[in-house]
C-alpha cells in the first residue's frame, strides 16, 4: 500500500519526520518497505498483512498513527445537501448472504472531464492512472477510505433498477452465462457468482469489475454511485475462478467496513458534485443483514502471562484507548472488548493481547529464555504426546541413516492393486477425490507403503542401488455411516539394496537392520511388551515378515516385500533386497512412556544356561521367549534366542530353537544346584506348553 505523507497529514497530526514515522509504524507491525521522495512529498510503501484490510487506506493508516501518538483522526467534512426530489430508483438484494448491504446515490447533470491536478498527482503517487473526474473520484475515495465504489452511467441502467444476485437466483441458471467486463473481455460467469443487474441484464461482477455496457464515458450526464458490502469468501472465489484481480477485489475479499461505506458514498458524491458540477439527489440504503459486534472477554492476568510483563490494569486499558474499541464491564480481573466493524480480525482474547503488545511496543518487552516444563508427561494432551513421539521417531530414523520423504496424501487404484489386498480389505475402500489431477491420485491413501514404493521405483530408475527411506503422515480409513474418514498417524520405512559384489560386505539381513532401528525407537520412547507374530499380509514374504503386537493389538507390520510384488514392479535390478515397515502411531501412542523402575547395581554374579528345543517348524520362536518371561521366578534376569536351525538332523517339519537364560539373585550367590533345579523346571514348563523335546 502506497501512502503519501502529506495526504496522511490531512487526517492526523504528525510532528515527526517521515523516517521517524516509518520506524514507528514498522515497530508496530506495519513494515515500511521503502520511502520514495516525490517533489516535496514522501511516499511510504507499507506492507499490510492480510488480516488488516482496514489499513489498506489513508484513513486506516491514520487510525494507527493516531493510536501510536495518542491523537485523534480528523475525517473529511461531509456536509451533504441533496436536491429535494423524489428518487425514481429501486434496489433489490436477492442474495443477502452474499451482499449484506447495498447503498447508492444519484448525481444528475455531471460534466465529464479531466480531474484537477492535485487529484491526478495523488492518484499517480499511489500507482493509479487518471481516467476522468467521475471515475477518478471513485478511485480516490477507495484510497482514502479503503472502501471500493463503482460509478454506473444512470441512463444505461434499464428500468432505473439495481438487483444483486447470482445467475442461479435471478435467472434460475444452471450453466455459466456470458458477460463482458470493462477490460473488453467476455467472461463465463458461473451460476453461483454474485452479479449486479439492472432491470434486464447484468451490469457488473460484484466486488470485482463493472461491465462495458454501463461504464461512465464522455457522453455520460447522470451517474449512479454504488457502495456495498459483499461476502469476502464469495468475492475471493469469483476473482480466483475468473483470474481477475482488481483494487476492489483485493479489498473486498479481505473484508471491508460495512459502516464506513456510507461515509465513502457521501464523500464520493460530494467530490463528484464539486469536480463535475452535478446535482446530488437522495440516498438509497438497503441493509438486510446487520452487523453485530461479538464481545471478547479479556483477563488482566492472561495479558501479563502471554506477554511476560507485569502491567497494571490501568496501563493495559491505556494501550487500547486509541483503537476505537468499545470497552465495557471493567472489573478488577478484566474487561470486555467490542471491536468496531473495521476490525473483524479481532475475535479472541489473544487478538486483543496482540494489540496491547503492539501499542506498548515490542521493543519495550525485554527478551528472556522460554521456560521448560520438567516432570510427568501425564499433563500433556494427546496431540502434544503425538508430536513428541513423531519428533523422537524422526530423530531416530535420521540417525540410523534413513532419508525422510514427503508424499501426497492421495494415490491411485493401481498403487493399491500392487499390494495384492483382498477385495474385502478396508484399505481398498479409500475416499475418492471428486476432481483428481491424474489417475495416480484418485483416492486418499489408506496405507503408507504405496507412496514409498513409488519412491523406490523412481530411485531405482535413477540408478540408486542402495537407500533407506521413511515417512510420517496420516492415512484416511473409511467409516460406516459417517461422512468424514478416520485419520490415523502412521510411519512407514523402506530399505532397498542390490546384492552386488563389494570389498566390504555386511552380512546382516536388512530385516534385522530395520527391526533393530525400530526397537531402538521403542526403547527410547519406553514402549514395553512388544512381541512379533507371523504376518499374513499378502504383500509381504510369508516366511520373512511379522506383525508387531502390543497387548494383543497389532500396531504394525515389518518384513521383506513379497517376490510377487517385486516382480510386478518391473524394476531393473539383480536380486534386490526390499524390506518395508508400517507402524500405526495412533495405536502405539497409548503404550508409550511406560514406568521406569530403577534397581541397585547387582552385587552378586549371574549364572547362564543354554538349551535347545526341537519344536514344530510352524511354531513362532517368540512364543518360547514369552513362556520364559512369564515363568514365575524373580531370579530370571534376561532371556534371548541365539540360534534357529532346520535340517535333516532334527527331522522334517521340525526346527531347533536355542535360547539362553541368565539367572541372578539379589541377596546371595546362586549355587549350581539351585540353578539346575530352576532351569529344569523352566525347560519342563516350556516343553509342556510347546510340545518340544530337548535336542540331544
Amino acid at each position: 500500500m502506497r501512502i503519501p505523507y502529506l495526504w496522511l497529514k490531512e487526517f492526523v497530526t504528525i510532528t515527526e519526520t517521515p523516517e521517524q514515522l516509518a520506524h514507528r509504524l514498522t515497530m508496530a507491525g506495519f513494515e515500511v518497505e521503502a520511502l520514495e521522495r516525490i517533489g516535496d512529498d514522501t511516499v511510504f510503501e507499507v506492507n499490510v498483512t492480510p488480516n488488516r484490510p482496514d489499513c489498506l487506506s489513508i484513513i486506516g493508516i491514520a487510525r494507527e498513527v493516531a493510536a501510536l501518538y495518542g491523537t485523534k483522526v480528523t475525517f473529511p467534512d461531509l456536509n451533504i445537501v441533496s436536491e429535494p426530489k423524489e428518487l425514481d430508483f429501486n434496489i433489490d438484494i436477492l442474495d443477502s448472504d452474499l451482499c449484506n448491504r447495498y447503498a447508492g446515490r444519484i448525481v444528475h447533470a455531471v460534466t465529464i472531464g479531466p480531474s484537477p491536478d492535485w487529484m491526478q498527482e495523488r492518484l499517480e503517487k499511489c500507482g493509479i492512472r487518471s481516467i476522468n473526474n467521475v471515475v477518478d473520484v471513485t478511485n480516490y475515495v477507495l484510497l482514502e477510505f479503503g472502501h471500493p465504489l463503482h460509478a454506473f452511467d444512470l441512463n444505461k441502467l434499464h428500468d432505473h433498477r439495481i438487483r444483486v444476485g447470482t445467475p442461479a437466483t435471478v435467472l434460475g441458471a444452471k450453466e455459466p452465462i456470458a458477460f463482458t467486463t470493462l477490460d473488453g473481455v467476455e467472461r463465463r460467469i458461473a451460476p453461483d457468482m454474485l452479479l449486479i443487474w439492472d432491470g434486464k441484464v447484468p451490469v457488473a461482477v460484484a466486488g470485482v469489475m463493472g461491465g462495458s455496457d454501463s461504464e461512465v464515458s464522455d457522453a455520460t450526464t447522470d451517474v449512479f454511485i454504488e457502495s456495498a458490502y459483499f461476502d469476502p469468501g464469495s468475492i475471493r472465489r469469483t476473482s480466483k475462478r475468473l483470474g481477475l484481480k482488481t483494487e476492489a477485489s483485493y479489498r473486498f475479499e479481505r473484508g471491508t467496513d460495512i459502516k464506513i461505506m456510507k461515509k465513502a458514498l457521501d464523500r464520493a458524491a460530494q467530490l463528484i458534485k464539486e469536480l463535475a458540477h452535478g446535482s446530488m439527489y437522495g440516498k438509497l440504503d438497503i441493509y438486510p443483514k446487520r452487523w453485530c459486534s461479538t464481545p471478547i472477554p479479556v483477563r488482566y492476568a492472561r495479558v501479563n502471562q502471554v506477554l511476560g510483563l507485569s502491567l497494571a490494569n490501568a496501563q493495559i486499558l491505556d494501550c487500547l484507548k486509541g483503537l476505537e474499541l468499545e470497552i465495557t464491564e471493567v472489573t478488577d480481573t478484566g474487561f470486555v472488548v467490542k471491536p468496531p466493524p473495521f476490525r473483524r480480525d479481532m475475535t479472541m482474547e489473544v487478538d486483543v493481547i496482540e494489540e496491547i503488545a503492539r501499542l506498548f511496543g515490542f521493543d519495550n518487552i525485554a527478551p528472556e529464555l522460554p521456560r521448560m516444563r520438567l516432570g510427568n508427561d501425564d499433563a500433556l494432551t494427546d496431540a502434544q504426546r503425538m508430536m513428541r513421539l513423531k519428533q523422537k521417531l524422526r530423530s531416530a530414523f535420521l540417525a540410523a541413516g534413513y532419508t525422510e520423504t514427503i508424499n501426497y496424501s492421495f494415490i491411485g487404484e493401481a498403487d493399491i492393486d500392487r499390494l495384492r489386498l483382498a477385495a474385502s480389505d478396508i484399505r481398498r475402500a479409500g475416499v475418492r477425490i471428486q476432481n483428481p489431477l491424474s489417475e495416480d491420485g484418485t483416492v486418499m491413501r489408506t496405507c503408507m507403503l504405496p507412496s514409498l514404493i513409488r519412491n523406490l521405483i523412481t530411485n531405482v530408475a535413477q540408478g540408486n542401488r542402495e537407500f533407506q527411506l521413511f515417512e510420517q503422515a496420516r492415512i484416511f480409513l473409511p467409516r460406516e455411516g459417517e461422512q468424514l474418514p478416520e485419520e490415523r498417524e502412521c510411519l512407514a520405512a523402506l530399505i532397498y539394496r542390490e546384492k552386488v559384489k563389494s570389498l566390504y560386505r555386511d552380512d546382516t539381513h536388512d530385516f534385522y537392520r530395520m527391526k533393530g532401528a525400530l526397537e531402538d525407537c521403542f526403547a527410547d520412547t519406553r514402549v514395553a511388551g512388544v512381541t512379533y507374530r507371523r504376518s499374513a499380509e499378502p504383500y509381504l514374504h510369508p516366511g520373512q515378515s511379522a506383525d508387531i503386537m502390543i497387548a494383543g493389538t497389532r500396531i504394525g507390520t515389518i518384513g521383506v516385500l513379497s517376490p510377487l510384488v517385486v516382480n510386478a514392479l518391473e524394476i531393473k535390478a539383480q536380486r534386490p533386497s526390499i524390506v518395508v515397515l508400517e507402524l500405526d502411531l495412533s495405536a502405539l501412542l497409548p503404550h508409550i512412556g511406560a514406568s521406569v523402575h530403577y534397581r541397585s547395581i547387582a552385587r552378586f554374579p549371574f549364572v547362564e544356561r543354554d538349551t535347545a528345543l526341537v519344536v514344530d517348524a510352524a511354531l513362532e520362536s517368540s512364543m518360547i521367549l514369552d513362556l520364559v518371561r512369564s515363568f514365575p521366578s524373580d531370579m530370571i534376569e534376561e532371556t534371548a534366542i541365539f540360534d534357529v536351525y532346520q535340517g535333516a538332523s532334527v527331522g522334517n517339519g521340525k526346527k531347533s530353537v536355542a535360547f539362553n537364560v541368565r539367572y541372578r539373585a539379589s541377596d546371595r550367590t546362586l549355587t549350581d544346584d539351585e540353578v539346575d533345579t530352576l532351569h529344569a523346571a523352566l525347560v519342563s514348563h516350556v516343553s509342556e506348553k510347546t510340545g518340544g523335546q530337548i535336542r540331544q
